[in-house]
């Protein structure tokens, strides 16, 4: 039987395709191992959001072919749509597919093996105006599915190559969407997580049906239990949201709100459609209505032109909102967007000590909510056992706190109530009741 192994870079929307590519060989008789292994077709869903991510693709595109030199190397994802012909260049690169037709990878892998020809399938993103449905009908060894309903962006941020890499907004059906859930409900999920490149444009390409919605329509099958947004724009909570949530307790408390920086001078040149005080009142309109609420967030440093006093009304922010979780990332120029041309490029040096001062008022905020929680009980989703730890799982609150706990038992998949103890290093320890 041939085998086939994956590599999956970037954010929860590619490993949602990936997961939805691997079903694909294995209903044409494929056994998919670890990227690792010896494998026949070995495929590198990449990412192209900072320049890390294209130095990690174009090594685990050499690594595929000393594994196995005859092997058929796929490269899709976001940096072969934005760079097909750099890709192609890459010795061993058989196959390139960028964010559409994924759905037929399988089908070009048996032309690759009728012909030695390399296959560039990339084609204009920019002209797409379909959702390309690709299902998941199972996740091995999970207990959280992450269910895409919308792909595409048309916010064309300043920093951000993403809307060239993945088109406007296209929305999946909310038939495809309801079925979906319902059969991962049948297959034992206790939550879906909904996941898109800009979630809260969902339903603006189709008609009567928008993110609340569809939110409501979910909300009402049996056996889900959780209900999650991966991410969400500030701008999108506001009054209606908030009313909405309010009749939707399986809908979790936890929000990933984007904020990217805590100066207004920033976020301008940024493009965001936002400020510091239209971000503060969502957080207080969340904090107001939910008081367990956790708001997460993503901040980058070095942004061009941002001052060291800029830096310092964005740490100062930062620190009055206290969120509970932070991903500080370094600005990373990308071909093909205006921040790469503007002047006053902060230097590599700067940027580095601007992140570690970030990353350790993060890591101050995050304890002290944790610390909230010590002595509560609250509800767990149990997800797998801890690979250090025998005969502990590790599992989330409804506000996203990571739990670990001691039990006899298995309770993979299973939501118990616990009492969270004690501060772990990046979780709480936590006893079930």
């Amino acid at each position: 039987m041939k085998k086939v192994a994956f590599y999956t870079l970037g954010c929860k929307v590619n490993q949602y395709e990936t997961e939805a590519m691997a079903e694909l060989f294995e209903k044409a008789g494929y056994t998919v191992v670890d990227f690792d292994e010896y494998a026949d077709v070995y495929v590198i869903n990449t990412c192209t959001v900072t320049n890390l991510g294209d130095r990690k693709s174009r090594q685990m595109i050499r690594r595929a072919k000393r594994l196995n030199e005859h092997s058929i190397v796929a490269v899709v994802g976001c940096y072969a749509q934005t760079a097909a012909e750099e890709v192609s260049r890459i010795e061993g690169v058989n196959l390139i597919i960028g964010t559409k037709d994924r759905s037929r990878i399988v089908e070009f892998v048996h032309q690759l093996e009728e012909q030695d020809d390399q296959i560039n399938a990339v084609d204009n993103i920019m002209a797409s105006r379909e959702f390309e449905d690709m299902r998941v009908t199972s996740y091995k060894g999970r207990t959280r599915a992450f269910l895409k309903i919308q792909e595409g962006c048309n916010q064309f941020c300043s920093y951000c190559i993403i809307p060239y890499a993945r088109g406007p907004v296209r929305s999946r059906k909310p038939e495809d969407i309801l079925e979906e859930v319902k059969r991962l409900s049948e297959n034992g999920f206790k939550e879906i997580v909904f996941a898109g490149i800009h979630v809260a444009s969902y339903g603006k390409d189709l008609k009567d049906t928008n993110l609340l919605k569809i939110l409501q329509q979910v909300h009402e099958i049996e056996g889900i239990e959780r209900l999650r947004l991966s991410s969400i724009e500030p701008m999108t909570i506001n009054e209606e949201f908030v009313n909405t949530a309010l009749k939707l307790p399986k809908l979790c408390p936890h929000y990933h709100i984007s904020l990217q920086s805590g100066c207004d001078r920033t976020l301008k040149r940024m493009n965001r459609k936002y400020n510091t005080e239209d971000y503060r009142q969502v957080v207080d309109r969340l904090r107001c209505n939910f008081p367990d609420v956790a708001i997460t967030t993503d901040i980058m440093v070095g942004f061009p032109g941002e001052t060291k006093e800029d830096f310092e009304q964005s740490m100062q922010f930062v620190k009055e909102i206290g969120f509970s979780q932070v991903h500080v990332f370094k600005y990373s120029p990308r071909k093909g967007t205006p921040a790469a041309l503007m002047p006053d490029q902060v230097p590599p040096a700067e940027k580095e000590r601007r992140s570690k001062l970030m990353l350790e008022l993060v890591k101050e905020n995050h304890v002290l909510f944790f610390e909230k929680y010590i002595g509560r009980e609250m509800d767990v989703l149990f997800e797998q056992p801890v690979k250090e730890k025998e005969g502990y799982y590790e599992g989330l609150t409804v506000n996203y706190i990571p739990v670990i706990a001691e039990t006899k038992e298995d309770v993979q998949g299973k939501i118990l109530r616990v009492r969270l103890e004690s501060m772990g290093n990046e979780y709480v320890m936590g006893k079930v009741l």
